[in-house]
């Protein structure tokens, strides 16, 4: 018993370390409480409102963009999308330098057979509040056929659109739109880079410097030179139901995940080294990987990777408890 009581005050005590935050500045995660949200497959942080996260679902709700308090997790505005046809596979979710969203209907459940796609464009509201908005909508082809895709992102400094497909015949790709999206005709988005991922989302990071590309189980990030992206390695991402989304915090030094599901749960990952923007880190083209001269090559854990170190301690210590109980009662 003394064993099992030993053990419970350390688990304890280790849940407490866990769920704690890992650095003072790294955001609080929060879970998605609309229960209308169920398959949450976009996420973007708003610019005009701080704290807050723009979501959508994914195929059957129609046009609908939620406004997220990550304060409190609640929904504290639903925009309604006019002016457009009846949305069919809505995956993603950005924001331009002209501060319009960018809402990306690129999903194809069969398997890349749909001749075009849509993009839905609308100012991102100056108000929290219910209402209706007039949207923008955009045709989108890509030059090598269909794709199923579920990452839509706009360059916060140039503007231009971007749609990561996943890994399908061949392996998946980064397609580059126009330099502008035009309404009189079809989009055609050019390949401009394989990706070795099966992407179910993306993300620029405030700066335009680095791009997080995520899948169900795992991510990469991407600096962006020249309109190209160079392989910076794997992030931890969380173990989640089904990881759909990820999002820059607006300082470009944390990310957040996101998941479908019933309450869903959005989670901070922090970031390091090489993997932080330049404007995050303070580095330039021409200094060192971190900022500070030295070429980076320090190991760095991320929080997330700590708190799972901790979480396995527990389970460790518990077990050894329930053990230890258990040979002396046989």
């Amino acid at each position: 018993m003394r064993s099992l009581l030993c053990a419970a005050g350390a688990a304890g005590l280790l849940m407490s370390t866990a769920v704690a935050p890992a650095a003072a500045d790294e955001p609080d995660g929060f879970r998605i409480s609309d229960h209308r949200i169920t398959e949450s497959s976009g996420l973007i942080a708003s610019r005009t409102h701080p704290g807050v996260y723009w979501t959508h679902n994914d195929s059957d709700d129609g046009p609908y963009v939620y406004a997220v308090d990550s304060r409190t997790g609640r929904t504290v505005a639903t925009v309604t999308l006019r002016g457009i046809g009846d949305p069919r596979d809505v995956e993603a979710i950005s924001l331009g330098p002209d501060g319009n969203i960018y809402v990306g209907d690129i999903g194809d459940n069969l398997g890349g057979k749909w001749d075009h796609v849509w993009i839905y464009r609308f100012p991102e509201p100056k108000q929290l509040r219910d209402q209706t908005v007039t949207a923008t909508q955009f045709d989108v082809k890509y030059d090598d056929g269909p794709r199923d895709a579920e990452a839509l992102m706009v360059h916060p400094k140039t503007g231009r659109v971007y749609i990561a497909s996943k890994k399908q015949g061949g392996g998946g790709a980064l397609y580059a739109a126009p330099e502008q999206l035009s309404t009189s005709g079809t989009n055609v988005f050019r390949k401009v880079a394989p990706i070795d991922l099966w992407v179910t989302d993306g993300s620029f990071s405030p700066d335009g410097t680095r791009l997080i590309l995520r899948s169900y189980f795992g991510a990469r990030m991407y600096a962006w030179r020249d309109g190209r992206p160079k392989d910076l390695g794997s992030v931890g991402v969380p173990v989640q139901q089904q990881g759909e989304s990820v999002s820059f915090t607006p300082d470009g030094r944390t990310l957040m995940f996101g998941s479908e599901g019933e309450n869903s749960p959005v989670e901070p990952v922090g970031l390091s080294g090489e993997q932080l923007p330049e404007s995050a880190a303070g580095q330039g083209p021409d200094t060192g990987k971190d900022g500070s001269g030295s070429t980076g090559d320090e190991t760095t854990l991320s929080p997330g990777l700590v708190k799972a170190g901790l979480v396995l301690v527990l389970a460790t210590v518990v077990v050894t408890g329930l053990r230890r109980v258990f040979r002396r009662k046989g």
